[in-house]
């Protein structure tokens, strides 16, 4: 089951990364609803002026009152999630761990991101995504879909239909979907990767998941 034509998207987090992705669904013709860890008296006249269109709530309405919400907090923040409004939520966390400006966080250091912040919300269908595109590349590099410079995102989670949802809004915006696999395999995807550092087409991040995970070659004895 898709998004749908008057599909609402919830943007937990009003940051450059946040509001990007507010704008390219209110462009693409969703309703959007954004919200920070501000009351929305707060940000009702940032939001006017930054992402015209969209609606300030708290994240617990965000999260409860859209079909797909984007989590584009801090990471270090993960915890303020609104558990329960996101509970059966498709939940795309565009969130992103980097020890040299994070500093070392121990339990991002034994595995993805994204599974820690899947644990974090038992009961939420996560998918990563976003993570690995500037904010400033995003609102400029979307392409119609038969484009030949169209670029591509990855997305990586566990549950197929969440993933399908994803990538049926991902396209609206402009891009190319490369299913990476399970969510574990975000981290293909994280900061320092191939796929973070550059723009890729489809074909591009194919090759180099490919790569990634292809077991090494057997050493002669």
């Amino acid at each position: 089951m898709g998004l749908g034509p008057d599909a609402t998207i919830g943007v937990l987090g009003v940051g450059r990364v946040g509001s990007a992705i507010a704008r390219k669904a209110l462009a693409a013709g969703y309703r959007v609803n954004v919200s920070s860890s501000k009351d929305p008296e707060h940000i009702a006249l940032l939001t006017e002026i930054v992402i015209p269109g969209a609606t300030a709530v708290t994240a617990e309405q965000a999260a409860r009152d859209s079909d797909l919400v984007i989590v584009a907090v801090p990471l270090h923040k993960y915890r303020t999630l609104p558990v329960e409004a996101l509970a059966g939520k498709v939940v795309v966390d565009a969130m992103n761990y980097w020890a040299p400006i994070d500093g070392s966080i121990a339990e991002f250091e034994q595995r993805s991101s994204s599974e820690v912040v899947r644990d974090f919300l038992p009961d939420s269908r996560v998918v990563k995504s976003f993570g690995h595109i500037g904010y400033h590349e995003l609102e400029s590099d979307g392409r119609p879909e038969d484009a030949p410079d169209r670029r591509a995102l990855g997305i990586a989670g566990d549950d197929a239909d969440a993933k399908a949802i994803v990538a049926e809004f991902i396209g609206a915006l402009g891009f190319d979907v490369v299913d990476a696999g399970a969510l574990a395999a975000g981290v293909n995807f994280q900061p320092g990767t191939a796929i973070f550092s550059g723009r890729h087409s489809a074909a591009d991040i194919r090759s180099i998941l490919a790569e990634a995970t292809a077991e090494p070659a057997a050493q002669p004895v």
